[in-house]
């Protein structure tokens, strides 16, 4: 993984030379920039491997930012790690839904940065499984062609919005997805659904889980995630 690209978009200079020595002592190699305009552009140019985009940018703001690069057939497969001060839920959640792939809360750990990028990077490089192949993860076993989950060698009977749910999450260990975004990938764009709705299908999937349903994480004020 050493030796990736890393566009870092930052513009309070202490904070842009923290994550450059932090990422560069790892191996990666990393761009700084400091405007949302330079980072769509120095995105296109270099198509690096990650970028880290801070939200409150100077001129073009980081949901910009991030909405530009999704919306680019060049840019769009780059993965986006959002930077936010604490408490930003509803940036955080926009972000989410514009296509970023996790994010960091300011301040943060270096050691939390590291791992969160060596995370967004690993789970990119992996190949999706096929969307009908079975899928054993977490000591759950999923076989989409017959519409079944065993734990632990016992079937455990589930409807079919909770098996979807369930195999949407679990085949992206890791990834944070915002309740609207579980409903876009389960059902498609555009169907009528509310928050409740996702939160009570992930309370009625847990209890059928067992001691696993713990593996689906609550991320407060975004959405869910099955634990890596």
């Amino acid at each position: 993984m050493a030796g990736e690209t890393i566009l870092a978009v930052e513009d309070e200079d202490d904070i842009a030379e923290l994550i450059r020595y932090n990422l560069e002592r790892e191996g990666y190699r990393v761009v700084t920039t400091s405007t949302g305009e330079a980072a769509v552009q120095e995105a296109v140019r270099r198509t690096p491997n990650l970028v880290l985009l801070d939200l409150m940018l100077p001129g073009v703001d980081g949901l910009e930012v991030c909405r530009r690069l999704k919306a680019d057939t060049r840019t769009a497969n780059i993965p986006v790690m959002m930077v936010t001060a604490r408490g930003e839920e509803a940036d955080v959640v926009a972000g989410l839904e514009l296509g970023a792939d996790d994010y960091v809360v300011k301040p943060f750990s270096p050691r939390v940065l590291v791992a969160r990028t060596r995370a967004v990077l690993r789970r990119r490089r992996a190949v999706p499984a096929d969307e009908t192949a079975p899928l054993s993860v977490g000591g759950i076993e999923i076989h989409p062609g017959r519409h079944e989950v065993r734990v632990a060698d016992h079937l455990v009977e589930l409807s079919a919005t909770e098996f979807k749910i369930l195999h949407f999450l679990a085949r992206r260990p890791g990834w944070v997805f915002t309740r609207y975004q579980i409903v876009d990938g389960i059902r498609g764009p555009n169907y009528p659904v509310t928050e409740r709705s996702v939160d009570v299908q992930i309370v009625a999937l847990r209890k059928k889980l067992g001691t696993h349903g713990k593996l689906i994480e609550t991320i407060r004020g975004v959405g869910y995630r099955f634990k890596e």
